[in-house]
């Protein structure tokens, strides 16, 4: 983690522009195409929501006005974020939530993951809950076109907040809508674009 000295920060200027308000937040929704990512996870056995969650943050973590954050008034710039996600085991009517390090290949974070969530017992694990979180949501009943999170209005969090919804397949393709929410005194268009355009570089690669 690295302290930001502000007076030498490029960003100086729009991060003293949005700090007055009370709520600088916002939330953009985009079509995600997950064509290659769903014949990847099928032809292998693997969960593509555990999948999909590997790819996030591995796309947040490789996006830089992602990764900053406010502590006791100052500006860091974190090494990495963790994803927190929620889950929901076959046959059980409540979700919970599943916190852990984003760590090695995607076939073996999915099968940590899947490991984490049914060993889990309580709603969520206080204890896996780090300063470098990453919140991330499925909604698979729906097909996703926009989406608001709740939160405490404390302008100092910096947590992005990444929500996808049903994947819908037209024409061969499979595509789904996912939003990203996060604090514009960090983040601008340009860089949730960037985010994206890495998440399908990523996709393509598989």
């Amino acid at each position: 983690m690295k302290k930001i000295e502000l007076d030498q920060w490029d960003r100086r200027e729009i991060f003293d522009f949005f700090s007055p308000l009370s709520h600088p937040f916002y939330s953009v929704t985009f079509r995600l195409d997950v064509t290659g990512l769903y014949r990847f996870c099928k032809a292998r056995g693997l969960s593509f929501y555990y999948a999909l969650i590997w790819l996030v943050t591995r796309a947040v973590n490789e996006t830089e006005a992602f990764l900053y954050t406010i502590r006791r008034g100052e500006v860091f710039l974190l090494d990495r974020r963790e994803p927190s996600f929620t889950d929901r085991r076959e046959g059980e009517r409540f979700f919970h939530i599943v916190t852990m390090p984003c760590e090695g290949e995607l076939a073996a974070f999915c099968a940590a993951a899947t490991e984490k969530s049914r060993a889990q017992r309580g709603f969520i694990d206080y204890a896996s809950e780090g300063a470098e979180l990453l919140y991330l949501s499925s909604l698979p009943w729906l097909d996703l076109s926009s989406l608001t999170n709740e939160r405490d209005l404390d302008p100092d969090d910096a947590i992005p907040r990444i929500a996808w919804g049903r994947y819908t397949e037209r024409d061969g393709r499979r595509t789904l809508g996912m939003s990203v929410e996060v604090n514009h005194r960090f983040v601008d268009g340009a860089d949730i674009g960037a985010f994206a355009g890495r998440l399908e570089e990523m996709i393509a690669a598989l």
